[in-house]
């Protein structure tokens, strides 16, 4: 099944800067060969149902393995049974309704 999920990985007991533990989860997600992108406060991730939460498990793993006690994160989850939807057509028809 494919999956459209907006994923934000908040790192506890790091200090105030998670720069860079955002910066490892957005390699886990290229290694992993997903299409993503980066915002304001969290990353859009499409592509298999599977592949997605495992890379989001592996996000957790690698931030731990940086010395983060603890982590909480927010995931919102979008499936399709009507059709095959990507983030830049939801992007799209909000720009079409614009103009």
């Amino acid at each position: 099944m494919k999956v459209i999920v907006d994923l934000c990985v908040v790192p506890m007991g790091v200090g105030i800067s998670v720069g860079k533990y955002v910066a490892e989860c957005q390699k886990v997600l290229q290694e992993a060969g997903l299409k993503h992108q980066l915002h304001a406060y969290g990353t859009n991730i499409e592509g298999d149902w599977d592949e997605v939460f495992a890379a989001v498990k592996r996000c957790h793993e690698r931030v731990h393995e940086m010395g983060a006690p603890r982590i909480t994160t927010s995931i919102k989850v979008g499936t399709r049974t009507d059709r095959e939807q990507s983030m830049q057509d939801k992007i799209d028809s909000v720009t079409k309704m614009e103009t």
